[in-house]
């Protein structure tokens, strides 16, 4: 690939290097430092000029020191005269902050959308946003990937004639339907309502778990507290077997072992967008050889070579939304009618 430039800031440089290992490129090395009044100053070591430039960097704790990362990193690459910036972003942190939901509130999805842009942004690419209407937030191309072909493919190995997808509420819902599509399964979905960011409350299961194989999907795993919930409530219904998957497994304040604590999840599946506690983020399964109760049910599934195609399809004008459609003969139509190609 000729006039690409692949930067990684410092929030997950060891994904940024299997996306380059993948594409056949270097990864191109950036210099973070500190002054002594504690501001950043962000290189760029590697020409710009008029090249495809990609930024990987997903927002992840400490958020707003690599969001700071990221959008000097923009700031530099523009001044270089870069053609294009394209940042890529497997996870978007701020993308909770979608709706006004409380009086006087900040929007900080739509907000840090708009500095991106400012700062240079081109284009993003990211994977799994919170909610559909964050894809608006930005004014430039967003190409939204997401991690089910992976997560199918994971449970792909198991027998899944007896499985139930659940989502832990109705808004994750449409995810579940198209995974359990993906996987020739049931789908179901909990009653949730939230009252705090650690504190929610799931009065039911809609859909059938009793004496299934339960796999239950969320977007992102933070703290846990609504997927210990929903455990809750699957246990009144009696499934046969319990596993729980996410794109983003974030395991905030000790989530992760709570999760494989419970004796009735047989895994905890995430992929890595995120850098993963107690795992090496190449796939493998997480907590070998580790002290610790519970890290051998981690796994996690890498999605660099997902991001890497996709990357190759933005630099060469393909489609990168063909990544996600059926083989031909997969598709449902009716007859007689053409069904639309996307774009």
């Amino acid at each position: 690939m000729r006039d690409i430039a692949v930067f990684s800031g410092s929030a997950h440089p060891r994904l940024a290097a299997e996306v380059c290992a993948h594409l056949g490129v270097p990864l191109s090395p950036t210099r973070v430092s500190r002054f002594a009044n504690d501001c950043l100053e962000v290189q760029l070591r590697a020409n710009c000029r008029e090249r495809d430039v990609f930024l990987i960097q997903p927002l992840v704790k400490p958020v707003q020191e690599h969001l700071v990362e990221l959008l000097m990193m923009c700031d530099a690459a523009r001044g270089a005269s870069a053609g294009r910036i394209t940042v890529v972003m497997p996870h978007y942190s701020y993308a909770r902050s979608d709706k006004k939901d409380a009086p006087r509130i900040s929007l900080g999805g739509r907000l840090v959308a708009d500095l991106l842009v400012a700062a240079g942004a081109s284009r993003v690419l990211a994977m799994t946003l919170h909610s559909p209407q964050v894809h608006g937030f930005f004014s430039v191309p967003v190409d939204h990937l997401h991690a089910l072909r992976e997560l199918a493919a994971h449970f792909g190995r198991h027998d899944l004639s007896r499985t139930t997808v659940v989502s832990p509420d109705l808004g994750n819902a449409k995810e579940a339907a198209a995974f359990a599509r993906l996987i020739g399964a049931q789908v179901a979905a909990g009653a949730k309502q939230r009252y705090a960011d650690d504190r929610v409350s799931i009065s039911s299961v809609i859909g059938e778990v009793a004496g299934r194989d339960v796999i239950v999907l969320d977007d992102e795993i933070a703290k846990g507290s609504t997927v210990l919930e929903l455990l809750d409530r699957l246990r009144e219904s009696g499934p046969r077997s319990i596993r729980v998957a996410c794109t983003h497994g974030l395991f905030a304040a000790g989530a992760l072992e709570r999760l494989t604590a419970q004796p009735d999840v047989l895994e905890v599946v995430c992929t890595n967008t995120v850098p993963v506690p107690g795992a090496d983020g190449t796939g493998q399964d997480a907590g070998a050889g580790e002290a610790g109760p519970g890290r051998g049910k981690l796994r996690v599934l890498s999605i660099a070579p997902a991001l890497a195609e996709a990357v190759r399809r933005i630099h060469n004008g393909e489609s990168v939304s063909a990544l996600f459609d059926a083989p031909r003969d997969e598709r449902p139509a009716e007859q007689g009618q053409r069904q639309p190609e996307r774009a």
